[in-house]
Order: structure tokens, then sequence, then C-alpha cells
């Protein structure tokens, strides 16, 4: 009986941490720092490395980091990168660091990032991790100013659509699926020790004013502007073909059920003179007929995803704006003081 309760008691934790959904991701300062200097040293290249931490109910601690070396096409060169992760877990396991996969980090300029690779990337995670996100940090974004650190993971109800692969409109009406469910993201909790917490108000300088401060005044935001423009322009271009694909197919699709009623038609009217002569009637099917045969509809997903990097494009362009009144604003109070 108590082996029997004992049993009932791990199936019930274990459900219930299945169903726990994440909450939170918790990354310690140390690894924040880690990321930063690795995809700043680097850009405008952009560079991924593996977050090891732990699970740990609603809450994902990231706890370390490592980066990855820089890819290539060469299989052999794939093959080091992957003995490469390798040692470097089995080192750090040696001298007792957290070496659990939890995720991996990327870098990206001017928030590209929401592209098929990342998704396909998702899903080989999650055939061995049941929860994993992305960090996603941004260099360009974070010089007009703004810590551009997020976590992603992908939506469960896309992936369960995206495993299927069949994004079609009618899938997609059956499950109520919209290109804002493909991403989710998940807040960042930054998280240091008291020990470290100490040091750094030990390291605080006197002055409450900076060379950094006056940093974030800078009033040019051209150039970030003009590349957000520029790739959110492209990104309309990119989403215009997409339509034009559709447009496409529902005119093949209409043309072909023109043709296909009037078939029936014709057929329906042959029946009728073979009815009146005694004869057996014709088929009103025809499988082998290619005005019968399915027009494949075109995928959902990349316009799915240009839609998504539209989104992200306007998203930044506001932001910079609304910063760059606000320090107009505040210019010409100072001037007129």
């Amino acid at each position: 009986m108590a082996n029997s309760g004992a049993r009932s008691f791990l199936q019930a934790v274990a459900t219930e941490e299945v169903a726990t959904p994440l909450r939170v991701v918790q990354i310690e300062g140390l690894v924040v720092l880690k990321i930063i200097k690795h995809c700043k040293e680097l850009s405008p290249a952009l560079v991924t490395g593996q977050l090891l931490g732990l699970d740990v109910g609603s809450v994902l601690e990231v706890t370390n980091c490592f980066p990855f070396p820089i890819r290539e096409e060469d299989e052999e060169i794939e093959a080091e990168g992957a003995n490469y992760q390798l040692e470097m877990m089995r080192c750090l396991r040696e001298v007792n660091v957290d070496n659990n996969t939890v995720g991996w980090y990327q870098s990206t300029l001017y928030g590209s990032f929401q592209t098929v690779e990342l998704i396909e990337t998702f899903m080989n995670y999650q055939e061995n991790i049941r929860r994993c996100v992305c960090i996603i940090y941004d260099p360009s974004r974070s010089n007009q100013g703004v810590l551009a650190l997020k976590a992603l993971k992908l939506s469960d109800s896309f992936m369960e659509l995206y495993r299927s692969n069949n994004f079609t409109g009618e899938q997609l009406r059956e499950r109520n699926l919209s290109w804002v469910d493909i991403f989710e993201e998940i807040p960042i909790k930054v998280s240091n020790s008291a020990l470290i917490s100490a040091f750094m108000t030990e390291l605080e300088p006197d002055t409450h004013v900076n060379q950094c401060d006056y940093d974030r005044l800078q009033l040019s935001t051209h150039p970030y502007l003009e590349r957000n423009m520029e790739f959110l322009v492209e990104c309309m271009d990119d989403l215009s073909m997409e339509q034009q694909k559709f447009q496409y197919y529902y005119r093949n699709l209409s043309r072909q059920q023109t043709q296909q009623q009037a078939w029936l038609q014709k057929r329906r009217a042959e029946n009728m003179a073979r009815r009146a002569a005694g004869e057996e009637p014709l088929p009103e099917e025809d499988p082998s007929n290619p005005i019968f045969k399915p027009i494949p509809e075109p995928s959902r997903l990349d316009s799915f995803l240009i839609t998504n990097q539209v989104a992200t494009y306007c998203n930044q362009i506001n932001g910079v704006v609304g910063q760059s009144f606000s320090r107009l604003s505040l210019m010409k109070a100072l001037h007129e003081s």
C-alpha cells in the first residue's frame, strides 16, 4: 500500500510539473554580461551560444552559458562544433557547474530574427528538452539606450500545427491561429546573489552623472531609423509577393471550379439523353479528369513570419521615435530655461 501511495504521489507530481506553464526566465547577471559581450564583440556577425541552468516549476533559471564557434557549411567543421559543445558541457560538469541545457541565445540586427531557421531550431531542441527558450539580443537596438534582450518560445498550438506541416487557411481557421500566435515572449528577471549586489554597490561611483548618461541624450537617430525603414520596405515587398501567390492560387481555383461546373452540366445533359434512350448513365465524377485534380494551396507560414517581422520593425520605429520626441522636448525645455 505504501508503494502504491508513493507511486500515485510521484505520478501526480509529474503530471503537475508537465502542466505547469513557463512564467519567468530568471537569468544570472553574469550570464547577461557574457551574452552581451559575445554579441557585441563579433557584431555585425550573428553569433549563437548555449544556455545552461535548471527548470524549476514555472521558472526557467539560466545560470551559465558558453558561446558556439562560428558555423560553417563544411560538415567536418559542423562535427567539430558538436564535439566542442559536448566537451564544454563535460568540463562544466567536472567543476560542478550546472550543465543542463535549457535553450540557446543568438544575436540579431534590427530585430531580424523571425525566420524558418529559428522555428526549426526550436523543434530540434523540443525533441530532447521539454521546455526551452531562445534569448535574443540586438546590439543595434541596445545602442539606442535600451537593453534589447528578450526570451522567446514557440506556442504549443503552433508546434502542433508545424508538426503536421499543414498551413492551409482551413487548418488555421479551425485552430484559430494567427501570426501573433507563433512566438510567446516570456518575461525576463535578472537575478544576482547578495555578494554580487554588495560588490556592485561598492563599485558604484560617487558622481551620479557620467558620460554614459550624457550619451543617452544623443538626438541623432537617423541611421537606426533608416535601416529599420529599409528593412520594413523589403518586408512589405516580400509580403506583397506572398499575396500575389495566393491571388494566383485563388484565380486558378476559381477557373477550375468554373471548368468543373461546365463539365458537370455537360455530363448531366448527356446522362439525360442516355436515360431517354434507355442507356446506363455515366458517372458524374471522373477523378482521372485533370480538372478534378486538387490544386495545392500555398503555405501561409512565410506570410505569417513576414507579418511578424513587419510588426517588429513598426514597434521599433515607434519606440525610437517616441524616445526622440522626449529628448527633443527635454532639450527644448533646457534651452528655454
